[in-house]
């Protein structure tokens, strides 16, 4: 009754659900491991916010220095005076709710021990009038501060983040340190600060960025569940269409007898 199976419509639905199988198993491992990935960066980020400060020019010593996964997030510190000659905005960046669409200030700070300057990501303010018009920021401080941030690596172009040229004077799409660099000519040690706290505390400032989040694990596990469960369902589909099938042509045949007997000889 099941020779059915051989025909060529059966034939390719078994090899369509011989494909599927493999299939839905890897991406429901693909949905695990961006699970763990996000496990594993949560955890990363509540050990770095929790750990106590260091001198940023501890782990940043040198211009270049690309900001290892592990240290990103790490909660720094540093002393020196702000250089608001070298200011700049970076555009397309959003509030804290994420509603409004302004800029980033970051402002080159001149270390006090003489090592060089780190970029300070100061906080959020809102567009002008027009993109091409710089918008109103609160000045720096005036003299000797001391800074408490988290340590950033540089930002680099993938997705919405393009490096493009031809921007009004003071705009930039990207925090880099190399491209600022090669800009201001100034010494920049690599990575940058994202400002939580001034010393001593300004009267103004823009709108401090908040802690990242790192307690949202996200729908990864349960979109790999949710292929396992896929793949499972896929032989047994199979059979239950399979038996549906030839419960179908036994009735048939049942039928067909039934009416050859009734048929007058």
């Amino acid at each position: 009754m099941y020779r059915f199976l051989l025909s060529r419509h059966w034939l390719i639905t078994l090899l369509i659900a011989l494909l599927l199988i493999p299939t839905t198993i890897r991406l429901g491992f693909w949905q695990l491991h961006r699970h763990e990935a996000r496990v594993d960066r949560n955890e990363l980020i509540t050990q770095s916010l929790a750990a106590p400060p260091v001198p940023y020019d501890t782990l940043s010593a040198e211009p270049g220095f690309a900001v290892p996964k592990d240290l990103t997030w790490r909660a720094v510190t540093a002393t020196g005076q702000y250089d608001p000659a070298h200011e700049f905005v970076v555009r397309k960046r959003t509030d804290s709710s994420g509603d409004k669409i302004g800029y980033f200030v970051v402002t080159p700070l001149v270390l006090a021990d003489g090592k060089g300057s780190v970029l300070v990501n100061r906080g959020w303010v809102p567009s002008g009038s027009s993109a091409a018009e710089y918008p109103a920021v609160p000045a720096v401080p005036a003299g000797q501060v001391t800074l408490t941030g988290r340590l950033r690596a540089d930002e680099a172009a993938s997705g919405s983040l393009k490096d493009r040229a031809g921007l009004p004077d003071g705009q930039f799409n990207l925090i880099s340190t190399t491209q600022q660099g090669k800009e201001t000519g100034a010494a920049l040690l690599g990575g940058y600060l994202e400002l939580t706290a001034t010393e001593p505390a300004p009267a103004a400032q823009p709108e401090l960025l908040p802690e990242p989040n790192h307690s949202d694990i996200g729908p990864h596990m349960a979109y790999a569940i949710q292929w396992w469960l896929f793949t499972a369902m896929i032989p047994v589909g199979f059979l239950v269409m399979a038996r549906r099938e030839a419960r179908d042509r036994r009735k048939e045949a049942a039928e067909a007898e039934v009416a050859a007997v009734a048929v007058p000889a």
